[in-house]
């Protein structure tokens, strides 16, 4: 996936994260399927900007971008805020 690809998912999972809030705020709160829905997009924008960033570090490095791998759910969750 190359950079442009990623940021087109990106972009379609943050309209999709938009549009369930606001689903969520006029119905007066998220169905437990939105927030099932909710968390799994949070944790895919998670994965495509920790490839995003790989694929910007390897690039800096003199490195193929290409080189760069999505990481695991469980290890990019793990991160640090």
């Amino acid at each position: 996936m190359d950079d442009s690809q990623l940021l087109h998912r990106i972009n379609a999972l943050a309209e999709e994260e938009e549009r369930l809030w606001s689903r969520g705020s006029e119905a007066g709160g998220l169905s437990t399927d939105d927030e099932m829905r909710l968390r799994v997009i949070q944790v895919q924008l998670d994965q495509a900007y920790d490839l995003l960033a790989q694929r910007s570090a390897r690039r800096a490095a003199g490195l193929d971008p290409d080189g760069a791998r999505m990481r695991p759910a469980a290890v990019v969750e793990s991160y640090e805020q």
